[in-house]
C-alpha cells in the first residue's frame, strides 16, 4: 500500500485559489533562479553575467570563470539540502500535527551527528555513502526515541511535550557527541568544521552519491501527501475515511528521516529551516499537502541558497557559514510561533 490512496474532504482544508497558488509557485521558481544566479556570482569576488555564461559554456580560462566552475556544486547543494530539510520539517509537522516540529528542534539533526561521530571515533568513515547510511540511522533512532518520550502519560503525543522531548534529547545527545569528539584530535578539527553546518565543502562526488537518497526519501514523502490530508482531519476520522493511519505516519516519517539525515551528512546539522519554511508556504498556498510538500521544497531550497550568499557577502572576504544565518533567523521565529496561541496544533 502507497500513502497516497485515500483523500479526506477537501472542504476540511483552507483552500487557495488555483490563480493565487499558480502565481506563488512562478514567484517562487523566480526567487530560486535568482538566488541560484546569486550563488554563483557572489563571494570573496564578484563574477560578472559575461564570465558567467562563458563558464557554463565550457570556457575556464580566467580566475571569474575559475570561480563559477568552482561554486556551481555549492550552489546546487545547497539547494538540494534546503529543499529536503524543508520538505522533512513539512512532513513532520504533518505527522505529528505539531507547529513547532522540525529536525533540529526535535533532535533528528542532533541523532545523526552523534552517530556520525561515534561512527568516525570507533570504525572510521570514508565515503560520502558510508556518512549518509550512519547519519540515517542515528537521525531515525533519535526520532523514535524522542516520539517514545513525548507519548508518555495522560493525553499522548501532544506538540508541547514532543517540543520539549525534542530540546532535551539535543541537549543530551550534543553533550555526548562532545564527550565522543574531544579526546579524539584527530577527527576533532574536521568534525568540528562540518558541525556548523554549510555547504562550503559541496563537490559533484558528495552531490551523486546523496542524490539518490534525496531522491527517495522526496518520493516517499510527496506519495504521502494527500494521506496527511487525511491525518490533519484527525486519527478517529482518518481511520473513518479508510487510512490505515499508523502505516501512513511510519511510511511518511521514514520518508523524512532519510532526508534529514542524508542531508546532515553532507552538509552538517542546519537548523530551522524545516521550521520557517512550511509555516510561511502555509500562508501562500493553505494546508492542502499536496501543494503545500512542493512549495515548501522549492522554498526551502531558496532560503539555504539565499543564506549561504548572505554568509559569503556580509563578511567577505571570509564567510559565515549558512547554518549560523539561518540560526540567526530560525530563533526568532521559533520564539514567535511558540507565542502564537492558535499554533498549539495543526
Amino acid at each position: 500500500m502507497t500513502c497516497d490512496t485515500t483523500s479526506g474532504p477537501d472542504v476540511a482544508l483552507r483552500r487557495r485559489p488555483a490563480r493565487t497558488r499558480l502565481t506563488w509557485l512562478l514567484v517562487v521558481l523566480t526567487a530560486l533562479l535568482l538566488a541560484m544566479t546569486a550563488s554563483v556570482a557572489f563571494g570573496s569576488r564578484i563574477v560578472g553575467w559575461a564570465d558567467i555564461t562563458a563558464a557554463l559554456g565550457g570556457i575556464h580560462d580566467t580566475l571569474d570563470q575559475a570561480a563559477v566552475v568552482k561554486r556551481l556544486p555549492r550552489t546546487v547543494l545547497a539547494a538540494l539540502v534546503g529543499a529536503a530539510l524543508a520538505l522533512s520539517g513539512a512532513v513532520m509537522q504533518g505527522v505529528t500535527r505539531n507547529p513547532l516540529a522540525d529536525p533540529g528542534i526535535l533532535g533528528v539533526n542532533m541523532g545523526a551527528m552523534l552517530a556520525i561521530a561515534v561512527a568516525m571515533a570507533t570504525v572510521g568513515m570514508h565515503t560520502a555513502t558510508m556518512y549518509i547510511w550512519v547519519a540515517i540511522a542515528g537521525a531515525a533512532v533519535s526520532a523514535l526515541f524522542v516520539y517514545a518520550v513525548g507519548s508518555l502519560g495522560r493525553g499522548g503525543a501532544t506538540p508541547l511535550k514532543i517540543a520539549l522531548a525534542g530540546a532535551a534529547t539535543s541537549a543530551a545527545l550534543a553533550s555526548l557527541v562532545v564527550a565522543v569528539v574531544l579526546p579524539r584530535g584527530d577527527i576533532a578539527e574536521n568534525f568540528q568544521s562540518w558541525q556548523i553546518g554549510g555547504v562550503g565543502g559541496a563537490t559533484w562526488d558528495s552531490i551523486g552519491q546523496v542524490l539518490p537518497f534525496l531522491l527517495a526519501g522526496l518520493a516517499v514523502c510527496l506519495l504521502c501527501a494527500r494521506a496527511l490530508n487525511s491525518l490533519a482531519l484527525g486519527d478517529e476520522l482518518a481511520a473513518g475515511l479508510g487510512e490505515r493511519v499508523a502505516l501512513v505516519r511510519g511510511i511518511a516519517a521514514a520518508g523524512a528521516v532519510v532526508l534529514c539525515g542524508a542531508a546532515t551528512a553532507v552538509a552538517g546539522p542546519i537548523a530551522f529551516v524545516g521550521l520557517i519554511v512550511p509555516h510561511l508556504c502555509r500562508l501562500l498556498v493553505g494546508l492542502d499537502h499536496r501543494w503545500l510538500l512542493p512549495f515548501a521544497t522549492l522554498a526551502g531550497a531558496v532560503l539555504l541558497t539565499a543564506a549561504d550568499v548572505a554568509g559569503r557577502v556580509v563578511n567577505r572576504p571570509d564567510e559565515i557559514e549558512a547554518g549560523i544565518i539561518t540560526a540567526l533567523i530560525g530563533a526568532p521565529f521559533f520564539i514567535y510561533v511558540v507565542r502564537r496561541q492558535k499554533v498549539r496544533e495543526l
